[in-house]
């Protein structure tokens, strides 16, 4: 699984929970965000959806 911001791999656990998260649009749809994406946009959700590829 790809990052939607920085396009890097996101690692996963051995359960296959991403090391990251999810984030929901307002149309409903999942954008999967890495950790270091997280921390550089201080993981405030408007700014991290506006700057989703």
């Amino acid at each position: 699984m790809k990052c939607e911001i920085c396009s890097k791999n996101i690692e996963t656990t051995f359960m296959n929970k991403v090391l990251g998260t999810y984030i929901k649009d307002e149309k409903g749809k999942k954008h999967a965000v890495c950790l270091e994406c997280q921390k550089k946009f201080n993981n405030i959700k408007k700014e991290i959806l506006e700057n989703i590829k």
